[in-house]
């Protein structure tokens, strides 16, 4: 497994991410977020199914959701969709001692999610949809999104609670949405070409 994972950190380095996103991918064991039977492919780089319907994403996606979502030490950062808890762990050790929050609707999921990362204080998983986002705990420094949505009403709804010059990254359909808040005007940049499973309003 060790070879796999440095062939993922040297692929991960080819492509030039930044130091603090290749230090996470070092750092957080991704064995820990996949089901038991799929271990050994924990490094391979391709989504893995998790759970009814949910995946923990390709690590290339990932890094570059992360990379667009340009975070800073000591932010406050919302994940939709937070599934196993990987992206939520390689967001806590990008920005230290700042603050996560997941969404995951899968009940399930959120309880283990909970039990992996109970030792890092840094995250708060809640078992709830993500379409509203989270308005008491807003606003957010960065909002990542890791399920589809269909259309971009929803996240244009959702930068309601970002902070100013906040960023929210959201996969609509088969692209990934980069939305930039700065004084209450949003600029859109739109990256096509990627897969995801659809966002659930319900579980």
């Amino acid at each position: 497994m060790q070879q796999a994972k440095q062939k993922l950190i040297d692929s991960l380095k080819q492509k030039s991410f930044s130091s603090e996103i290749i230090s996470a991918f070092e750092k957080v064991p991704r064995e820990n977020f996949v089901p038991e039977h799929l271990k050994s492919y924990s490094y391979e780089d391709m989504a893995l199914p998790i759970e009814s319907g949910s995946t923990i994403s390709q690590p290339q996606t990932i890094a570059f959701m992360l990379s667009l979502l340009d975070l800073k030490q000591n932010q406050k950062v919302l994940e939709i969709g937070s599934g196993s808890g990987y992206v939520l762990s390689l967001i806590s050790e990008i920005i230290k001692n700042g603050k996560v929050y997941g969404l995951e609707i899968n009940k399930r999921l959120a309880i283990k999610s909970r039990n992996v990362l109970q030792n890092d204080s840094n995250i708060s998983i809640f078992n709830k949809s993500g379409s509203i986002g989270l308005p008491n705990q807003a606003p957010f420094d960065r909002i990542i999104v890791s399920a589809a949505f269909p259309d971009l009403r929803i996240p244009f709804q959702l930068t309601e609670q970002l902070s100013d010059e906040g960023v929210l990254i959201a996969p609509v359909q088969s692209s990934i949405f980069k939305l930039t808040k700065s004084l209450d005007k949003i600029t859109k940049e739109e990256y096509s070409g990627f897969a995801f499973v659809p966002m659930r309003e319900e579980e």
